[in-house]
């Protein structure tokens, strides 16, 4: 599929002076990207990895959080991953993010060493499911067409130190198979949280957290409500927008 660079927009984060270059005819990020940002708990020194990486907003946004040593995006879309690095160097942060273009399966081939933290938006469907489009690039950030949720957690289990931590978003609809893939690979589930769309509505995503090698106790923090009875972005939503700061 061919893309047309003129589409490019370059988009205010509205953060800290962040920008992010974007192209309409690819699947742009939305809030689950930056709802997986604000639940990723890192701390000073720690070596992050972003598998399904995208444009990078996850990267650039973790960026600003508690100076973390180093940040790697990995991206399998050539032209999505030259997007990323590009932003990456138009915020001037490429002293500690890195966006890598390539297939999440051999991140062992792609960067070297184990990382304390590990956070991934990845594709939410299967396959096998219906609706797709004839878009690729939104086929790749939608569907399980370049790796799969097992694929995620094998990979993680190799690149995460013992007593690394992953965050996860993902459907709420696949959180049994979830757990049970996470344990298979030895990425223990301690902490949740679901996502509601609307207040008094059913939640249809979850964040989580895993330890690798971690005991077993689970923590179910708060629900987050998208938006509240009147059909307004809740304040917790305006937090993590960093709407209405000075």
């Amino acid at each position: 599929m061919d893309i047309d660079r003129k589409n490019e927009q370059i988009e205010d984060l509205q953060y800290k002076g962040l920008k992010i270059i974007q192209n309409k005819d690819c699947f742009c990020f939305g809030m689950d990207a930056v709802l997986l940002s604000d639940f990723v708990d890192i701390r000073r020194g720690d070596r992050v990895l972003d598998l399904c990486t995208g444009v990078g907003i996850v990267p650039i946004l973790l960026s600003t959080r508690k100076t973390p040593k180093e940040i790697v995006g990995i991206e399998i879309m050539p032209y999505v991953a030259e997007m990323g690095k590009r932003s990456v160097v138009l915020n001037g942060i490429e002293d500690r993010v890195e966006i890598v273009c390539g297939d999440i399966k051999k991140a062992y081939k792609l960067v070297e060493g184990v990382f304390d933290v590990i956070s991934v938006n990845p594709p939410y469907e299967k396959i096998n499911e219906k609706r797709k489009s004839k878009n690729e690039y939104r086929v790749a950030a939608k569907h399980e067409v370049h790796c799969t949720f097992e694929d995620v957690c094998r990979i993680s289990n190799r690149m995460l130190k013992c007593g690394g931590k992953i965050f996860i978003i993902h459907r709420i609809g696949r959180l049994a198979e979830i757990f049970s893939t996470m344990k298979e690979y030895r990425l223990e589930p301690k902490r949740l949280r679901f996502v509601h769309p609307k207040f008094e509505e059913q939640p249809n995503l979850v964040l989580i957290e895993g330890v690798k090698d971690g005991r077993e106790g689970l923590k179910v923090d708060p629900p987050l409500f998208v938006r509240d009875k009147d059909g307004e972005y809740t304040e917790e939503i305006d937090r993590i927008y960093h709407r209405n700061e000075v």
